[in-house]
């Protein structure tokens, strides 16, 4: 059976149990979210294509579990990543101060030269706030990756992630096209909406 895509990326969510990530993949993928949700248990994924310059994109989001006791299963996925993005709750502030562990990991066990990106989940709920965004901006500019803050309840800035992953696959793939700073119209084959991301 001959494959529905021109390039499969492969991108993984890690972060501490709770922070969001199984929400955030389900925004992603499907423009959904469920307040009730069950503890991933390993590993999951969601798939997503997305149309790139009359290229399929097959985007392959896969999600972690938090849990200490899942870390053999859940590290062995990191070599294969494209990108991996890390996630905190900033209402919770261990699971930001967690972040540098996980960056530790990705060190260990995913490829070098890997794309990396800090996500702050739950800005929605700014009266819980226990990070603050300067924070949060402040430790991705210290390794050198892009940051923004998210919702995967109010879908507030999903879809910028999703622009800025995008511009990681055109770094991958899409180079040869011409100048990196054109716009492209990426279209989603579950969503009839138009996006435009401008390339970096």
């Amino acid at each position: 059976m001959a494959k529905k895509y021109d390039f499969l990326f492969k991108l993984l969510l890690i972060g501490d149990s709770g922070v969001g990530k199984t929400c955030l993949i389900i925004r992603f993928a499907e423009d959904n979210f469920n307040s009730t949700y069950i503890s991933t248990i390993g590993i999951d994924f969601k798939v997503k294509t997305i149309e790139v310059d009359g290229k399929k994109v097959k985007l392959q989001v896969w999600d972690t579990a938090g849990q200490e006791r899942f870390k053999t299963i859940t590290t062995a996925y990191y070599r294969g990543a494209m990108g991996i993005i890390l996630v905190y709750d900033i209402t919770d502030e261990k699971s930001f101060e967690n972040i540098q562990n996980w960056m530790k990991s990705i060190k260990e066990n995913a490829s070098a030269g890997v794309s990396r990106m800090l996500l702050g989940n739950k800005c929605d709920i700014e009266a819980k706030r226990k990070v603050t965004k300067e924070t949060g901006e402040k430790l991705a500019k210290d390794h050198g990756i892009r940051f923004f803050e998210t919702s995967a309840k109010s879908s507030i800035n999903v879809e910028e992630v999703s622009c800025s992953v995008l511009n990681v696959i055109f770094l991958f793939f899409f180079v040869q096209k011409g100048p990196t700073g054109r716009e492209v119209k990426i279209t989603s084959s579950t969503q009839k909406k138009t996006s435009k991301c401008a390339l970096l």
